[in-house]
């Protein structure tokens, strides 16, 4: 299996789940800083020119971080992470969609990259802050919903928190956001994590 990743973008999500599952992989990073992305040797593999992505080992390529998650907890994992009840199944991927599409894509898209949505170097700024209310809103929502629990579903670790790990490397590491004491202690104990160690020294985080 290839995995293809950005140091530091949300594929980081990604890194951590393959690191936790603990499946053999070949990492190669993609650095999109750089313009990696929109390389052909990459575009050849992934056309969508984004990550994460994986190149399965029958050959096939899956991308979107939902669907990446879905898959190695499925295929790798499937005692460990597979939920006690269809419900349960609905409302981990009711908060993983929230998480990847209103809080990264809406909101910290909007803090880090303001430039893809003005073409206005003079709107910059209200881009960003419009961003900040985004995440606010979201962070104060997630915040209610993981409470005193060690995961935001509850007692267990599932796919749903490898998209809140990589939310809040950005909003507390990178950002220094000021956000909810409990997101900020549960970053604290899920960057602890030994996998969530060797994917950050592997992408160079740490």
């Amino acid at each position: 299996m290839k995995f293809y990743y950005s140091p530091g973008a949300c594929s980081l999500g990604s890194h951590f789940l393959i690191e936790e599952i603990g499946v053999e992989y070949e990492g190669i990073p993609i650095h999109i800083k750089n313009g990696d992305q929109l390389k052909d040797a990459y575009v050849k593999v992934n056309p969508k020119s984004k990550v994460p992505a994986i190149l399965r080992p029958d050959g096939s390529l899956l991308t979107e971080f939902g669907v990446i998650a879905h898959w190695l907890s499925q295929t790798y994992a499937k005692d460990r992470f597979a939920p006690d009840s269809f419900e349960q199944e609905l409302r981990i991927m009711e908060t993983l969609d929230y998480i990847v599409a209103t809080m990264h894509m809406q909101g910290f898209s909007r803090i880090l990259r303001p430039q893809k949505f003005t073409p206005n170097e003079a709107d910059l700024e209200w881009v960003q802050n419009n961003g900040k209310d985004i995440v606010t809103k979201a962070t104060g929502f997630l915040s209610t919903q993981l409470g005193d629990n060690p995961f935001i579903m509850g007692d267990r670790l599932t796919i749903a928190d490898a998209a809140l790990f990589y939310t809040m490397f950005w909003g507390v590491a990178r950002l220094k956001l000021d956000l909810p004491e409990n997101l900020i202690a549960y970053f604290d104990r899920m960057s602890s994590r030994p996998a969530a160690q060797r994917a950050m020294r592997l992408e160079e985080l740490i």
